[in-house]
């Protein structure tokens, strides 16, 4: 029985430390969100996803992510007219 415990133990603090070593490499794998303001300097080379748009009537936020000239990965946020509004 106390070799089934210590089993037990041992496992769940194994899973511990991987669900944290994967929680770290994908918070080092993310750019770090940037907000775009007018006149920011923006350098596309490829857009690789954009989130859809809020079905809300007025101005929210839309995050886009993309590759530069030189391969580096950014996530930029900006502001977009919701998709909830209706002309009549």
């Amino acid at each position: 029985m106390s070799k089934i415990a210590i089993f037990l133990a041992l496992s769940c603090i194994g899973a511990q430390a991987f669900a944290e070593e994967s929680h770290a490499n994908v918070s080092r794998d993310q750019a770090p969100v940037e907000t775009y303001t007018y006149g920011s300097k923006l350098d596309v080379k490829k857009v690789i996803s954009v989130t859809d748009v809020a079905p809300e009537c007025g101005p929210v936020p839309a995050q886009m992510t993309y590759e530069d000239s030189q391969g580096q990965r950014h996530v930029m946020q900006y502001q977009v007219m919701g998709s909830g509004c209706s002309n009549g």
